[in-house]
């Protein structure tokens, strides 16, 4: 594997930002198998590193693109400089497109996140379904119900209310809108346009099961096709080993 890491000035962020890759050598097991690309979205309060092991991108040869969205629910802020949905969905399959030759449809270009990371993938799958053809959700923070009962001076364990009215907008206006991942499925399933492949995975003792079964509810409700798991775990990386070796499995076993 090249491991490299990629500096460039962002029109979405309007600063310079980076991104960590990881591109397969030669594999003589699957030559001529085109080369695939993963993004990979990491959780709150943490940062961009690649948590799946090597040996599976070699064995389907895919790339790994590993941004950093900060602590951005991996949306469009409020505030200028904050349009992280836009750097994932937009600038960087672009920028892949042009300068590495990669990303270039949504049938080639998969999506998969962790916690905060797993609704980032969820949404901005559902958000770009042009771009992401699949999208791997973990433990998904699916807290949209959460924010928009939020009211100044609240908040919960984790962050304050300014802070989620940053990253979703006005909470009383959070559903319906373009950060509302039900929403946007509802929106695509209504328009007949085509949906990307849905996994979503979360342990029987973390703490957004609820959420999570919440969302695969919706989903049945409207008869969104998506494949719902759950096991044994809580919201740690024994659980997301688990899962995401399963995750790339179903992505990438043609």
């Amino acid at each position: 594997m090249a491991h490299i890491n990629v500096n460039l000035f962002s029109r979405s962020l309007e600063r310079p930002t980076s991104f960590e890759m990881m591109i397969p050598g030669e594999n003589d097991e699957d030559t001529g198998r085109p080369m695939k690309t993963l993004f990979l979205l990491h959780g709150y309060s943490s940062g961009a590193w690649n948590w799946l092991p090597e040996e599976l991108a070699q064995k389907y040869n895919f790339a790994i693109v590993i941004p950093n969205g900060e602590n951005s629910f991996w949306l469009d802020g409020i505030s200028t400089g904050h349009k992280f949905c836009t750097l994932i969905g937009e600038e960087l399959p672009r920028y892949l497109r042009k300068t590495f030759g990669l990303a270039k449809s949504a049938e080639d270009t998969y999506i998969m996140g962790l916690s905060m990371g797993g609704f980032g993938a969820l949404h901005t799958a559902l958000r770009y379904p042009e771009q992401f053809g699949k999208a791997g959700a973990m433990s998904s923070a699916l807290i949209t119900h959460e924010v928009a009962g939020m009211k100044p001076g609240g908040g919960n364990g984790k962050a304050n209310y300014e802070y989620y009215r940053e990253c979703f907008g006005e909470p009383e206006k959070v559903l319906g809108s373009d950060n509302d991942p039900e929403a946007l499925a509802l929106r695509l399933k209504e328009s007949r346009k085509k949906l990307p492949d849905i996994y979503m995975c979360c342990g029987t003792e973390d703490f957004l099961l609820e959420n999570n079964r919440g969302m695969h509810a919706f989903l049945s409700e409207h008869e969104i096709p998506h494949e719902y798991h759950e096991s044994a775990g809580g919201h740690d990386m024994t659980f997301w080993n688990e899962y995401s070796a399963k995750i790339i499995n179903w992505m990438f076993a043609e």
